[in-house]
């Protein structure tokens, strides 16, 4: 342990003479250790020793006993403590979990952050410092090639998101009705419906891309190569999203994969970046003046031929995220929450139902990226998915503004055109 390591180097701890302890490593004076099991026949002043204490080593024994003095104590409060419990229940103390954490103070606090933690964690462990609080964001994940990748993997993780996640994580126990309505929240939300969408639309439209991708001019051993990527799911998702653009997949792609050459374009993450490029120069350039084919405004609707079953369950997907996307910005307005003023007052007459469609988009983000705050989009989005999502999202809130202040206008110009008759 290198706070251990610290202490001796600096004199603070003398491992001349050490006691081993169950976990493997070994305590001297000065180190700081904890106990972990209540025993009332060991009493130190007025108290007994119980587990999570802390305390101060001040003696090692020749026959393994440990001296030592309640933490935050110069006199007194010491007890001895039997070899016996020194094997078996005795701790450094340098380092503890969370929940050990609590009533623990201390000059200066290092947390070791994991998706995992619920918000009551950190809460606890980034308030134990009195004079700092340092959080380490673990963004590591296990190598794919031994453990094979798990459901709730991300590719772009980042320590802002998973901090984000973490405070939308209650750890708190909810009673049974809570958690019935909970769960059928997250069930029914957005971000749950998309997963579905994009997975039932990968698997639809899988043989279909294979053959664009045969066709593209690519020799057959790079189109294996590329099919059998990590990335073809990617380059799939963009060949979706340029197709609700109404740009035509099956030229794009040729022309993308001689733009520059074969040799790295039978690398699919390469040729996703590419299609990416193309789709963001036609987008910035206006060449459409049809609105995209979008789910709610934010997801690419997988067209062209397919499986009737699975025409059906996209298109039950995708009715159950407008409405989701509905229901979200109806209740939004029903509890007065402040992100909804960023829309501006519901317009009346033709341009309320753009209005509100513009809304829906707005609220679809914020259920699939679990946003709760009073900004209408949020923090500033790092992965690309969810960047993506933004603009989309940033239009709809600019359109929704625009249809707001056009309403008032055409009202006021109406007010004094019939001032003005009278």
């Amino acid at each position: 342990m290198r706070a251990r390591t610290e202490l001796i180097l600096e004199g603070r701890v003398d491992a001349l003479r050490e006691v081993a302890l169950h976990d493997g490593t070994r305590a001297a004076v000065g180190d700081t250790v904890i106990t972990r099991r209540n025993d009332r026949r060991l009493y130190a002043s007025r108290s007994w020793v119980r587990n999570g204490d802390r305390w101060n080593v001040i003696g090692v024994h020749r026959n393994g006993s440990v001296e030592v003095r309640r933490q935050g104590r110069r006199w007194g409060s010491t007890v001895l403590l039997p070899a016996s419990y020194v094997a078996q229940h005795l701790e450094l103390g340098y380092a503890v979990t969370s929940h050990r954490a609590q009533g623990i103070t201390t000059d200066t606090a290092h947390v070791v952050v994991a998706p995992s933690m619920p918000r009551e964690n950190l809460y606890v462990a980034m308030t134990r410092g009195r004079e700092a609080n340092t959080a380490y964001v673990a963004v590591d994940r296990p190598d794919v090639a031994h453990v094979g990748p798990r459901p709730g993997d991300a590719a772009d993780v980042t320590a802002r998101s998973i901090l984000c996640g973490i405070l939308q994580h209650v750890g708190a126990e909810l009673s049974a009705h809570e958690t019935i309505a909970a769960e059928q929240d997250a069930w029914g939300s957005v971000a749950q419906l998309a997963a579905e969408y994009e997975t039932l639309a990968a698997a639809a439209q899988h043989d279909r891309w294979v053959s664009v991708v045969r066709a593209s001019g690519l020799w057959p051993a790079q189109v294996d190569a590329v099919v059998e990527s990590d990335a073809f799911g990617p380059l799939t998702a963009e060949l979706r999203r340029a197709e609700a653009q109404f740009i035509d997949v099956a030229s794009l792609l040729p022309r993308v994969v001689a733009a520059r050459g074969f040799e790295d374009a039978q690398d699919a993450a390469v040729l996703r970046a590419r299609v990416a490029a193309a789709v963001s120069r036609y987008t910035d350039a206006g060449r459409s003046r049809r609105a995209p084919r979008l789910v709610a405004g934010l997801i690419p609707r997988a067209i062209g031929p397919m499986d009737a079953a699975m025409h059906q369950a996209l298109a039950e997907r995708a009715d159950l995220i407008e409405s989701r996307a509905r229901a979200v910005l109806d209740q939004a307005f029903l509890a007065g929450e402040p992100w909804t003023r960023a829309l501006g007052t519901a317009p009346r007459g033709l341009v309320a139902a753009a209005w509100h469609q513009s809304g829906c988009t707005v609220a679809a983000y914020r259920d699939r990226y679990g946003l709760v705050g009073t900004k209408p989009m949020g923090a500033v989005p790092e992965s690309t998915a969810q960047k993506l999502d933004a603009a989309r999202a940033r239009v709809a809130l600019e359109a929704a503004q625009r249809l707001a202040g056009d309403s008032t206008y055409v009202a006021l110009r109406l007010a004094v055109a019939a001032g003005l008759s009278r």
